[in-house]
């Protein structure tokens, strides 16, 4: 009898033994909560996809940016007797036009003058179409007549920068931009006769000159306040 009791008690505390360990086993087999990174090779972490989940610096602000608030618009309260900063004017945006007229015969150099177009500024331009029919030049309603991009922010400035920099002193005989082609309302309007005044554009693989048309919206309140502005960006203006 008392083997018995023995062997009964034996069984009792294998029996709870079994029932501790039950519980450590499940916590060591236990996934941590969340969903797995994306594995490489050999079950490893990918490190690239770990740097693509990373967030990109913010690029630095424009030179002409930073030139305006620094250097311009100090210059421009002082001359003008503006209270407020935000009072000074700004430039909003830039608008290239390019006009292709002849597409009307060849879709081919429309396709080309927006690839040069997109070239030059780095975005992406619309296409224009004709808001009447002119049958003196064979232009029908709805026919592609052109395209244009309007730039604001970094690509704005960026543009700006290289178009007085670097792109208007490239013009043959180049004596200055007129001082006149403003439109009463601080905006102002630039021609140029080629294409080929910018970098970015290969003589060898131009099928045809063309000029463009670049306005600079301002919110200056007369074109007086203007053309200080544009003077002070460097715009070099015909004395």
């Amino acid at each position: 009898m008392a083997d018995d009791t023995t062997e009964k008690t034996e069984k009792k505390e294998e029996k709870k033994e079994k029932k501790e360990k039950k519980p450590a086993d499940q916590g060591k087999a236990a996934k941590p909560a969340g969903k797995p990174g994306k594995q490489g090779k050999g079950g490893k972490p990918d490190r690239e996809a770990e740097e693509d989940a990373t967030p990109a610096a913010p690029p630095p602000p424009s030179r002409l940016l930073l030139f305006y608030k620094n250097e311009i618009v100090p210059r421009l309260r002082a001359k003008f007797d503006y209270r407020n900063p935000m009072e000074v004017p700004r430039i909003t945006k830039i608008v290239v036009n390019v006009g292709v007229g002849d597409a009307r015969d060849n879709q081919k150099l429309l396709e080309k003058a927006v690839e040069e177009l997109r070239d030059i500024t780095g975005q992406k331009p619309v296409v224009t179409k004709a808001r009447q029919s002119i049958s003196n030049f064979k232009i029908r309603k709805g026919m592609n007549i052109g395209c244009f991009v309007t730039l604001r922010g970094p690509k704005m400035w960026a543009f700006l920068d290289k178009l007085i920099s670097v792109s208007l002193p490239r013009v043959r005989d180049f004596r200055g931009v007129s001082p006149k082609a403003f439109d009463g309302r601080g905006n102002y309007n630039l021609g140029v006769r080629e294409q080929l005044i910018f970098s970015e554009i290969n003589p060898d693989k131009v099928e045809k000159v063309r000029g463009m048309n670049i306005t600079i919206a301002t919110s200056a309140k007369n074109d007086v306040e203007a053309r200080e502005l544009l003077a002070e960006f460097g715009m070099p203006f015909r004395k």
